[in-house]
């Protein structure tokens, strides 16, 4: 056995007990503080609703136990176990232009992923989800969606494929700098395309009609120097009962969204501080920040691509036997992830920070008890844990837990 193969065993044998442990402490952490809602919360969430919170996370938990099980599988048959060969392989015998076999290559491994991954979107939707409540999806708009995401995934993702693959075959030495750049112009563009052209092929924005509110949003987003194409409401309740809000876009094309889930239930106090929330993130600059990091993090990974590519060990390490650009792009997409696990809690702290810097602006510009009152709100109607593992969510969380968070608002 090869020595890449050897740490990559290690590192992927790592992280899967890492993730069931994590897993299990979660679990045992809020089925311990099942039987009663914490002090700061006893007045405000109900000894039903904290238990159906507790419940919700658990079964989701369990769920992601199975499933990472199965993706783990996979993961091993595609590498190890001669998969992403085989398709390669395969396509190879129709004698295609080598940057066609790639694309084919690609575009039949991402296929067959996207179809091992249905039956638990299934479940996840029909069962979890509607066993609680939250669900409001039609199986016929759960497939009209996925016909939507696949043909969208295929016209945006084909050219961009194409262009790489033909970076890596024909662009020299410093393919991987051309390459980056149009990865990084891609996603530039992506983000400020999506809210007018692509999240409107799925759900439908009105702008926000309630006047008196509208008068207040306006207010508070001059107070801020704020300004966007509007704020709109999505209507989120035709697939789920969770609420949110968020902030997208950038340029001219900055939009402010609210779910008409959570208009539902916020008070004007309650959706100007989420807001001024949100308005937190911008003037902080977490978007562009976050953009930065994004930009030099595939920098990086290109760079490390573009040395792997002529590493013949990388590819007999990973049972490739016809070396090649696709499948290298394959092999790094997949084998990267299990070598970045272990530093997922950097990214997490970041955004957590995030959020307590967006919640201190939230408090200068607005009335923090209605902040505190909202988040209550939001906590109790999606039904997010109030107990977590402290470990757990030093992992995973990317916003802190509700506990923190609603201390830190209080305090000063």
């Amino acid at each position: 056995m090869q020595t890449f193969t050897i740490i990559f065993v290690i590192f992927l044998i790592a992280s899967v007990i890492t993730r069931y442990w994590l897993s299990m402490r979660q679990v045992n952490h809020i089925l311990r503080h099942r039987g009663s809602v914490p002090q700061a919360f006893a007045e405000k969430i109900s000894l039903e609703d904290h238990q159906k919170a507790a419940d919700y996370t658990t079964t989701k938990l369990r769920m992601g136990r199975f499933t990472l099980g199965w993706e783990t599988l996979w993961l091993v048959i595609w590498t190890l176990g001669g998969g992403i060969n085989f398709i390669d392989t395969w396509w190879d015998a129709y004698a295609f232009s080598e940057l066609w076999a790639g694309i084919a290559v690609i575009l039949s491994i991402s296929l067959i992923m996207a179809l091992l991954d249905l039956p638990f979107s299934l479940y996840s939707t029909f069962v979890i989800e509607e066993k609680f409540g939250f669900n409001k999806m039609t199986f016929k708009l759960w497939l009209v969606d996925l016909v939507k995401s696949t043909l969208l995934m295929l016209i945006i993702g084909i050219p961009l494929i194409a262009v790489i693959l033909w970076l890596m075959n024909q662009a020299g030495t410093y393919w991987w700098i051309y390459a980056w750049s149009v990865w990084t112009a891609f996603s530039l563009v992506m983000i400020w395309a999506y809210p007018a052209f692509i999240a409107p092929i799925f759900n439908k924005f009105s702008p926000l009609k309630d006047e008196s509110l509208k008068n207040r949003i306006e207010s508070l987003l001059q107070r801020c120097g704020f300004k966007s194409q509007g704020v709109f409401v999505v209507d989120g309740s035709k697939r789920s009962a969770h609420g949110n809000a968020y902030f997208t876009g950038f340029g001219n094309n900055k939009r402010i969204v609210f779910y008409d889930t959570l208009l539902d239930t916020l008070s004007e106090n309650e959706v100007e501080a989420v807001l001024a929330h949100e308005l937190g993130h911008f003037k902080r600059k977490h978007i562009r920040k976050s953009m930065l990091l994004s930009i030099v993090m595939t920098f990086a990974g290109f760079a490390l691509l573009a040395w792997l590519l002529d590493s013949n060990w990388f590819y007999s390490a990973m049972n490739i036997q016809n070396p090649s650009t696709h499948t290298a792009l394959i092999l790094f997409v997949m084998v990267m992830p299990v070598f970045m696990y272990f530093i997922s809690p950097l990214f997490s702290a970041l955004s957590r920070k995030h959020e307590f810097e967006a919640d201190d602006f939230a408090k200068q510009q607005s009335d923090y008890r209605a902040l505190i009152s909202a988040l209550v709100n939001m906590y109790r109607d999606n039904a997010s844990t109030l107990t977590p593992d402290p470990i757990h969510s030093m992992f995973y969380d990317s916003h802190p837990p509700a506990s923190i968070r609603i201390a830190h608002l209080e305090a000063n």
